[in-house]
C-alpha cells in the first residue's frame, strides 16, 4: 500500500471539514434571514438557467448540493408554487420541471443573503489570487 504523507491526509480532512462547516454557516445565514434551505436556491438557479425546463435527472446532474432526496425536495417546492411539472413530450413516463414566476422571485430574494454569506464565510477571507489558485487546485482534483 502506498504511503500518504501526513500533510496530504491533513489537507484531505480539512477539505471535508471546511466544506461541511461552510455549508452549515451559509444554511444558518439563510435560515436567520427567513429563507428556505440552500438546496432550494440551487434547484431554482438551475431551473432558471434551463429555459424550457429540465428533466429530474438533469437537475441532479447540475446542482451543486447532494442529490439525496431530490424527488421529495421537488415535491415540496412544487407544493409551495416554486416549480411546476409537465409531461415530457419525448417520454410519457417522465416530466419536465420548470421554474415558476414565484420561484424566480424567491431566487432573486435569496441571492443577496447567499452572496453575503459566501463573502462572510469564504470570499472575504482569501485574496483573488488565492481564490484562483484554490480553484485551479480543486479543478485538478475534479479532473
Amino acid at each position: 500500500m502506498k504511503e500518504i504523507p501526513d500533510a496530504k491526509i491533513q489537507a484531505w480532512a480539512r477539505l471535508i471539514r471546511a466544506q461541511r462547516v461552510l455549508l452549515e454557516r451559509v444554511e444558518q445565514r439563510l435560515k436567520d434571514a427567513g429563507m428556505p434551505p440552500l438546496a432550494w436556491y440551487d434547484v431554482l438557479l438551475e431551473l432558471d438557467r434551463g429555459n424550457e425546463g429540465l428533466r429530474q435527472y438533469e437537475i441532479g446532474e447540475r446542482i451543486l448540493l447532494s442529490k439525496h432526496n431530490l424527488s421529495r425536495l421537488l415535491d415540496r417546492m412544487e407544493k409551495e408554487g416554486m416549480l411546476q411539472r409537465r409531461p415530457c413530450p419525448e417520454d410519457g413516463r417522465g416530466s419536465v420541471v420548470s421554474i415558476t414566476a414565484e420561484g424566480r422571485k424567491l431566487r432573486r430574494r435569496m441571492w443577496p443573503e447567499y452572496a453575503a454569506a459566501i463573502d462572510e464565510v469564504f470570499a472575504g477571507k482569501i485574496t483573488a489570487a488565492q481564490a484562483g489558485e484554490f480553484s485551479n487546485t480543486l479543478q485538478r482534483l475534479l479532473d
